[in-house]
């Protein structure tokens, strides 16, 4: 339906559902299902955005326009987005969070530019204000916001192919999923390995609670999907493989902003999109908590705030570095992004292979 590449497609998509879940559900409630439960965002062309809705009555698909007409660059689709997100703040009575209030001078004070958590899915990052659950705080000059922003480039574009794309449709087969478990198994034991720098230091420690550790919940949804003898059954694509070594030579050279890095693109994203996966494979697969138990944090208790607490760990990490020294990180959660995709994009080359094998 697009005449956007898949990449722009995903990479919106996927900074909708991972960052602004409460975007997607005021605008299909103002644009047609005022009664709405859930929503995602799911497809865009030049001419309109698509969600996906769910209400008392079902599912729904939903074709929203753009107020200004056709668009043809990737610059005016976040320009289209933030109209429609004021617009239905205004038909709703919601007060427009700070990033897009109008500035004295009569423009948006920022764009809609990557602020929150990357976007392997959804659950928004910021924690609400003031009794209205959707407003969100202004750019207050914080090294997680600089976080954020920064990496609006590279912002979903890890959701690389169009793998991520198939399951959030829940048009991915059954192997299709199995195979992100096991990359993720690969991921995570690199990451969770490296983790204990994170956790046996005091300024790091919260980042990574005994609750957060995704170890035992991974070798319960691959014995699941796989059997007892799972082990004997899985590898590591090329790009997870070169993905857990850099996680490996961060740590090494005791780099833990690096390390930082990649904790924060994984978790934040587990905690947020990864919410969303789980319930389109649970829906999809018929699946109950195992098979999905890795996105599972109820021992962590409440998500946002551990977000909120997670966020003010980073500024603070943010007040010990020079500026070459944040602008390392955040070239290295950059990097996180680079390697997402192309483990992504492995992923679905595999399946072309397959299909083409058989």
């Amino acid at each position: 339906m697009s005449n956007f590449d898949v990449s722009v497609v995903d990479a919106v998509t996927g900074h909708m559902n991972g960052d602004h879940p409460e975007d997607n559900l005021l605008i299909v409630r103002a644009f047609g299902y005022p009664e709405a439960q859930a929503s995602t965002m799911t497809g865009l062309d030049s001419a309109a955005g698509v969600w996906h809705v769910e209400d008392a009555s079902g599912a729904h698909e939903v074709r929203i326009e753009w107020p200004s007409g056709s668009i043809n660059e990737r610059p005016q689709i976040r320009r289209e987005v933030v109209a429609l997100y004021k617009s239905a703040c205004e038909k709703l009575g919601v007060p427009a969070r700070e990033e897009h209030a109008p500035s004295a001078g009569g423009h948006e004070a920022h764009s809609h530019s990557g602020h929150g958590e990357h976007g392997h899915g959804g659950g928004n990052p910021h924690a609400a204000q003031g009794g209205n659950p959707h407003a969100k705080p202004e750019d207050d000059g914080s090294f997680s916001y600089q976080i954020r922003t920064a990496t609006w480039g590279d912002h979903s574009d890890s959701e690389g192919a169009s793998v991520m794309e198939d399951i959030m449709r829940m048009r991915a087969t059954r192997e299709e999923y199995i195979d992100l478990v096991v990359q993720h198994f690969y991921m995570y034991e690199a990451l969770e390995e490296s983790a204990k720098a994170l956790a046996e230091d005091a300024r790091y420690a919260a980042l990574h609670p005994a609750a957060l550790v995704r170890e035992q919940t991974l070798i319960e949804d691959l014995e699941f999907l796989l059997g007892e003898n799972w082990r004997d059954e899985i590898s590591a694509h090329p790009a997870t493989a070169a993905y857990a070594a850099r996680i490996r030579e961060v740590t090494a050279e005791g780099w833990l902003p690096g390390l930082i890095a990649h904790h924060y693109t994984r978790y934040l994203g587990d905690l947020s999109g990864g919410q969303m996966i789980a319930k389109r494979v649970k829906k999809q697969f018929d699946f109950d908590r195992a098979g999905v138990a890795f996105y599972d944090f109820t021992e962590l208790g409440d998500l946002a705030e551990f977000k909120q607490g997670y966020r003010d760990v980073l500024n603070a990490l943010g007040e010990s570095l020079d500026e070459a020294g944040r602008q390392r990180m955040v070239d290295e959660v950059r990097a996180s992004y680079r390697f997402n995709s192309q483990i992504f994009t492995e992923m679905k080359q595999a399946v072309e292979t397959a299909t083409v094998s058989s």
